[in-house]
């Protein structure tokens, strides 16, 4: 690519590390890195008040509590109560707590709203002394399989600016500039559509006293708790649907009905929006010196929230490899980390997928079949009265299931703070 003078005239500075993407993913990349004593710079587009409002995932499963808790984290991003532990399935009307107590030891999962956990990264990050520049417009990779990309951008007020840096972090999700820069070719994606629909609903109601999951031939139904005085519904819906469809007297009904609970207490509804659940993995997550992370790679269905928790796993592996390449010279990480990443994104593909099929197909038979129905309601019936079923939904739940890649976790922990990073 040729430059013009007003392009070789721009402001340059080099780190080692660019991270694109302030959210979850990016912020912890970040994190983790500062307390590996590594410089980097986040980029993001947005202003800081769009990030830190931006509402998705409410759990921080065990596996990723202890996470932080290992890097000397915990006490400054994650706030709020562990939660018991307990989830409620609703069938017909009839209740069932189950719980994801796998009998280890240690912090537990934390019901905790994505942009909360978010604004703890942002401040601590910030408090740390890290350079978070937001409004970046037109970022553009460059150079990616060389040994020095560049990463170009636009500041607020028009400036054209260029970082070299060593690596660059791609965790700016499903729609972002990183995945988009690989050339056609690298990358294979694997798909798959459920064809089923969600009206998600966000209202100023009282949130419930733990997860609940609602199945009846009305269709599926779920609430959880988005803060104190603050609920997530959801509700099963043509893919095709629209929101406009659903006027407030309409999601309480359905709400009431799928739930159970006529005297379920309504709220002013913020935000609704209809979504197709499905799921994607781009393989390999990384292309010369860019790494995919989080959404950039893999999009997971809801059900077992498990996307925010992949991305913080894929962050914690990302991180780990930078700082054994940087202060030990070992590169093993680095040239492992799609395939080490890629174990866990299937597995937790697998039971996201198992738990989505299970819930739609123990409902309504319109869509699968009554056979399908009849599968999906012995499944939940092991669930709920089998010891070893029970066991071993809790262990995928907790995230803490997983057999742990023995290269992934050689070499000493954090350098700079922190103990070592736990294991998966």
């Amino acid at each position: 690519m040729t430059e013009g003078p007003e392009e070789l005239r721009e402001p340059s500075d080099s780190t080692t590390v660019v991270v694109i993407g302030a959210g979850p993913a990016g912020l912890t990349v970040a994190s983790l890195l500062r307390r590996s004593g590594i410089d980097c710079v986040i980029l993001e587009r947005l202003t800081r008040g769009r990030v830190a409002q931006r509402q998705r995932a409410g759990i921080v499963e065990t596996r990723a509590v202890r996470m932080f808790d290992s890097w000397g984290l915990a006490e400054q991003v994650l706030g709020g109560a562990p939660s018991d532990g307990l989830m409620e399935f609703r069938v017909d009307g009839e209740s069932h707590l189950v719980s994801d107590d796998d009998g280890s030891e240690g912090p537990r999962a934390r019901l905790y709203p994505q942009q909360v956990l978010v604004q703890k990264l942002t401040a601590t990050y910030l408090a740390d002394g890290g350079d978070l520049r937001f409004e970046a417009a037109d970022i553009s990779l460059h150079d990616l399989a060389g040994d020095r990309p560049t990463v170009r951008y636009r500041t607020a007020d028009g400036t054209l600016r260029t970082i070299t840096c060593a690596f660059v972090a791609g965790c700016d999700g499903d729609h972002g500039i990183s995945r988009a820069t690989i050339p056609d070719g690298v990358l294979t994606a694997h798909a798959f559509d459920h064809g089923i629909g969600w009206l998600t609903v966000l209202a100023d109601a009282p949130p419930p006293a733990r997860p609940l999951l609602a199945v009846s031939p009305h269709g599926f139904a779920a609430h959880f708790a988005r803060g104190p005085h603050t609920s997530r519904y959801y509700l099963q819906c043509p893919p095709e649907a629209r929101p406009g469809a659903w006027p407030d007297n309409r999601v309480w009904e359905a709400l009431r009905t799928r739930l159970a609970d006529p005297a379920l207490v309504p709220g002013p509804i913020t935000d609704r929006e209809v979504f197709r659940l499905r799921s994607v993995v781009h393989e390999p997550m990384q292309y010369g010196r860019l790494f995919l992370v989080g959404d950039a790679a893999h999009i997971v269905s809801p059900l077992g929230g498990k996307g925010m928790n992949l991305a913080l796993h894929d962050a914690d592996l990302f991180a780990r490899a930078v700082r054994d390449s940087v202060h030990g010279h070992d590169d093993t990480g680095l040239h492992a980390y799609s395939r080490r990443c890629l174990r866990r994104v299937w597995n937790d593909q697998e039971f996201s997928h198992w738990l989505t099929r299970t819930l739609h197909d123990a409902g309504d038979d319109t869509h699968s079949g009554p056979f399908q129905r009849g599968l999906a309601r012995a499944r939940l019936d092991r669930l709920f009265t089998s010891r070893n079923a029970a066991r071993t939904f809790a262990e995928l739940m907790t995230g803490l299931d997983f057999v742990p890649d023995v290269e992934a976790h050689d070499g000493p922990g954090p350098v700079a703070r922190g103990s070592a990073p736990a294991g998966d």
